[in-house]
């Protein structure tokens, strides 16, 4: 195992386990099993890519994990200002040196000023912007309105692979390393929350070009689309507009009037989403230094 962070009197760091994922998610708000996918993604060994930060009474006050040139460092927030940040953030980098990469990234809360100061600090640079758009929904929302020689199918395990190709490729276009078949899996479909019934693909024929992938949270009054994307060439149609619809929808019949997603800045997409009247509500900063 890596040369652990030196950490203040009283705390110590071990690698991170599933079982540690309740506390984790507890700690920072990220979904019980998205923590869980995280640390089970191909590619990714938790026993050396991986810590959780334990604090004197033994409970998680922070974790890390670092794979490539991905990485993420969480400090519990009563826990910020005592250097666990400082040192997480070391060994993150040092790891990822380790595996082989020359540079790491890591997205930061915007909110989070003390994590935003430290990156800055220590040379990071801003590489993109993350927007949390969200669309309260009163009543419920009309079908989509399909373009011609569209259909809308719910989700099927024999559309995996077409729509991940989809997905992938439209991704190609802002994130800096494709993912293999078996990770995007790991961290959409094969998550416990994946909502196969919520989520839509559209054919143009018989061609699969384009997909929602939709996550049902629990004790969450909102339906999260996890991913929208449309093939290249079927862009410009209303394709994603009726995806997102098709999901409102579906979410609302739920009982989730709420729809929330994500968008990147490097998918142009934000403007969309507003006309949509959808609202940005929070926002994270993807941070980026050579080593």
């Amino acid at each position: 195992m890596p040369t652990p962070p030196v950490m203040p009197a009283g705390f110590d760091c071990r690698p991170a386990t599933t079982d540690d994922a309740e506390a984790i998610a507890r700690l920072t708000g990220i979904a019980v099993d998205e923590v869980e996918a995280s640390l089970e993604r191909p590619g990714l060994d938790a026993s050396v890519d991986s810590l959780v930060v334990l604090d004197p009474a033994r409970s998680v006050a922070a974790w890390a994990w670092v794979r490539g040139r991905r990485s993420q460092v969480d400090v519990g927030d009563k826990y910020r200002g005592l250097g666990l940040g400082s040192g997480l953030v070391e060994w993150v980098e040092r790891r990822a040196i380790e595996s082989g990469t020359d540079r790491v990234a890591q997205t930061v809360d915007d909110e989070d000023h003390a994590g935003t100061a430290l990156l800055r600090a220590r040379g990071y640079e801003v590489i993109a912007t993350n927007w949390k758009l969200t669309k309260p929904v009163d009543e419920e929302p009309a079908p989509p309105e399909l373009p011609a020689g569209i259909t809308i199918r719910p989700f099927s395990g024999e559309a995996a692979q077409a729509a991940y190709q989809v997905i992938q490729d439209a991704f190609d276009d802002w994130q800096p390393r494709r993912w293999g078949f078996d990770e995007w899996a790991r961290m959409t479909i094969e998550r416990t929350t994946f909502a196969a019934e919520l989520s839509s693909v559209a054919f143009a024929g018989d061609e699969l070009v384009g997909a929602a992938i939709c996550l049902a949270l629990p004790d969450s009054a909102a339906g999260y689309v996890e991913h929208v994307a449309v093939r290249a060439d079927q862009r410009g149609k209303g394709i994603a507009r009726a995806l997102i619809a098709q999901a409102s929808l579906d979410f609302y019949r739920q009982g989730r009037p709420d729809l929330v997603l994500w968008t990147h800045s490097g998918t142009g997409a934000l403007a969309m989403y507003e006309r949509l009247g959808m609202a940005v509500q929070h926002s994270t900063t993807v941070f980026s230094r050579k080593l």
